[in-house]
Parts: C-alpha cells; sequence; structure tokens
C-alpha cells in the first residue's frame, strides 16, 4: 500500500498525523488536498462507531483505504463526559475558555481532577472490511488553562507522570505520548 487516505478537515490533527507518518513510505492524503468534501454525520454512540462512519465513507468515496478518527476528552467530575461529544460540547459555550471555567469548577466542587484522552481510529481497507484501533491517555485536568499550543482540551489537560498540559507542550512532545500516537502507532505496526 502506497497511499491512503486520512479522512480529517482538522488541520491540527492532520499535522499530528503526517508527521507520526513522516519516515514512512506511505503517503497519506486528507481532505484539504480535495475539493470540497462534506463530511458523514456522526450518529455513534461510540468514539469507534464515529470512525467507522468517516473511515468508511472515506473509502467508498475515494476508493483507496482510508483512515478516520474520533478522539474525545473524559472528565470523571463528569461521569467521562463529554466524551463522544467533546466537540459539540466545547460547541455549546461561548468560548474554550468558559467551557474549561465549567470543567474545572466541576472538578473543585466534587475534588476529583482525573480525566483521559482517548482516539479511535478505524481503517477501512476495502468495503465491510474495518479494523479499529484505541489509544488511551490518563491524567488530570488542570486548575488552569496553560499554553497555546495544541487544540481543543489540550490547555487543561495534563498527562500521567508530566507537569506541563497537552498545550504547553512542543508538537513532537505531544506526538510522543498522545492517544493519538498511540493509536497511530498501532494503525502503523498493522499496515507495515
Amino acid at each position: 500500500m502506497k497511499d491512503i487516505l486520512f479522512f480529517s478537515h482538522n488541520q491540527k490533527k492532520i499535522i499530528e498525523v503526517k508527521q507520526i507518518f513522516k519516515d514512512s513510505k506511505i503517503k497519506v492524503y486528507d481532505l484539504n488536498a480535495f475539493e470540497k468534501i462534506k463530511d458523514p454525520k456522526e450518529t455513534g454512540a461510540t468514539f469507534s462507531s464515529n470512525a467507522k462512519i468517516k473511515s468508511k465513507y472515506g473509502q467508498k468515496l475515494f476508493n483507496m483505504p482510508c483512515f478516520a478518527d474520533d478522539s474525545g476528552f473524559c472528565v470523571e467530575a463528569l461521569k467521562n463526559n463529554p466524551g463522544v461529544k467533546s466537540k459539540r460540547f466545547l460547541e455549546k459555550f461561548s468560548n474554550n475558555k468558559t467551557a474549561f471555567e465549567y470543567i474545572i469548577s466541576n472538578v473543585v466542587k466534587k475534588k476529583n481532577n482525573k480525566a483521559f484522552f482517548v482516539t479511535a481510529i478505524s481503517l477501512t481497507l476495502k468495503e465491510n472490511h474495518h479494523i479499529i484501533f484505541i489509544g488511551k491517555i490518563n491524567g488530570t485536568v488542570s486548575l488552569e488553562p496553560k499554553g497555546t499550543n495544541g487544540f481543543g482540551y489540550d490547555p487543561i489537560f495534563i498527562p500521567e507522570n508530566h507537569i506541563k498540559t497537552f498545550a504547553e507542550m512542543r508538537l513532537e512532545e505531544k506526538n510522543d505520548i498522545s492517544h493519538r500516537k498511540i493509536a497511530i502507532t498501532k494503525l502503523r505496526s498493522f499496515l507495515f
């Protein structure tokens, strides 16, 4: 396999993924290389099912192996929410700062700062042939947003055995340990 499509418009995710694949012989395409492609509706109840909806759609549309991810931030004090609805959760607030304040206030109120990030990657090689790879990283919620790198919930997540948030880390640092790196490493191992 020489070519594969990463079914994503998210520039930050695309940069992370291409960084992880940079020394492989596989060329990774993304949706920004093509004219406006509409995303299918993510109606799944799990990370895996949402990733599969996208990879299946991309494989059928482009007739090439396709992988897609669905990731989310899970906070114990919020009963592991926002979870699958992580993106929509942020959109409910006027800005990320307000969303972070809501999360932090719940963490403080419940005296539980445990959190984790999950990525599910679905690889669709051909019709009805899907393989799922899961990456998870445990950590804690920072009681104040820190850092300007990364995206989404990165400013309030401190991975286990670290003192910096994802947003305080350089891309290479984050990519060494992230949930996406864990899942993509499994994908790469499968492909090679």
